[in-house]
């Protein structure tokens, strides 16, 4: 199928998933971020020109290299999401090119993105990522409700950074239920600082589930998910 008909399939299965969710305080949309890493400019536009309104790319040096041309396109309005591992070292770039960052898993580096965002004027919108299954191969925080409190509070007293909610990635599985645990934890630590109402946050995004899994994550609570392969097909490397 093409770009287009695989994004209103997509959309077919979001719509389907949101009428059987049973989690509450949670918005009844669902944002759409296609995973364009390896992917070509004109790829990208094709899923912009179907309605896809959010990218997320990986890492920040392949982003620049189609960032001009995405942006120099007439009419081409397109939030930038960083999904990807972001180094301290690589914060300016980050703030400067990137409407949100969904990887914020430490002190040291959101500070660093505060600085940044600073100089530039900015106040960069953040989700913190969890590593909810405790993989030594993804990063994130561990799901400790203490850890998490620690650094959303960190969060709150920068002037230039905005915490918008949580990430993570869950294990890939065959089996999407089998990670259905996962998501319903993320969702239970989501709602524990929603209900904490700390000041200068403004929980918003629960960012979970990908082309495996997103609509078991839709159900458990997620509103936005961010999907590669569901839209492009079978990406090589």
């Amino acid at each position: 199928m093409s770009v287009k008909q695989n994004i209103i399939e997509i959309t077919n299965k979001i719509n389907e998933s949101l009428n059987r969710r049973t989690a509450a305080n949670i918005t009844d949309s669902v944002k759409i971020i296609a995973v364009t890493k390896n992917q070509t400019v004109t790829a990208m536009l094709e899923a912009i020109d179907a309605g896809i309104t959010a990218v997320g790319e990986n890492r920040i040096q392949e982003a620049l290299t189609k960032y001009p041309e995405i942006t120099g396109t007439a009419n081409c309005k397109v939030e930038w999401h960083l999904i990807g591992h972001l180094q301290t070292n690589k914060a300016r770039l980050a703030v400067q090119y990137f409407d949100m960052i969904h990887s914020v898993d430490s002190e040291r580096l959101v500070t660093d993105i505060d600085r940044a965002a600073a100089k530039l004027s900015k106040r960069q919108d953040i989700l913190i990522q969890v590593n909810v299954a405790g993989e030594d191969t993804k990063y994130g925080i561990p799901p400790k409700i203490r850890d998490l409190l620690a650094l959303v509070r960190a969060v709150s007293e920068l002037e230039n950074v905005r915490l918008c909610g949580l990430m993570t990635v869950a294990p890939y599985c065959d089996d999407p239920e089998a990670v259905r645990p996962f998501f319903r934890e993320l969702y239970y630590l989501y709602n524990e600082i929603v209900s904490l109402n700390i000041a200068r946050v403004e929980m918003k995004w629960l960012s979970m589930g990908m082309t495996n899994d997103y609509c078991v994550a839709i159900e458990e609570g997620a509103n936005i998910v961010r999907i590669g392969t569901g839209i492009f097909g079978t990406r090589y490397y």
